[in-house]
């Protein structure tokens, strides 16, 4: 399995993983246009390739101070293979040589214990925290 930063190559396999991974997610967030707008702006998309197929994907992003775990992808046939783990920790190294201190992230579902878990493991904390947002095409 190789990791690496994603390239416009990778754009076509990387939608069709992320429509298969987060498919009841807000049209806001709709991948054919959320991912080519991401990559315009940076490149904290790590991509997992594994003999030739797209397995997963990891968005970070860097505020010039703390880092965030927007959304870990795996595809669902490689579920369980560390590829999220090591798709983690390759972020974590990106981040830090971009001078991050500390890395944020946020667990959609509440009632998902198994995902919190599994961050834990990684060393995460629950913080007391509430999460808020606003779409401004209000």
């Amino acid at each position: 399995m190789t990791i690496r930063r994603v390239q416009p190559i990778d754009l076509g396999p990387l939608v069709e993983l992320w429509e298969m991974v987060f498919p009841d997610d807000p049209s806001h967030n709709a991948p054919r246009s959320m991912l080519p707008t991401k990559l315009d702006v940076d490149d904290l998309i790590l991509v997992a390739w594994d003999e030739g197929q797209l397995v997963g994907a990891c968005m970070v992003g860097y505020d010039g101070h703390r880092g965030w775990l927007y959304a870990v992808a795996v595809h669902p046939d490689h579920r369980r293979k560390h590829i999220g783990t090591n798709l983690i920790n390759a972020s974590f190294e990106t981040l830090k040589s971009l001078g991050c201190i500390k890395v944020n992230l946020q667990v959609r579902e509440v009632n998902n214990p198994e995902v919190v878990a599994f961050y834990e493991s990684l060393g995460f904390k629950v913080e007391q925290r509430i999460s808020m947002g606003k779409l401004l095409e209000e």
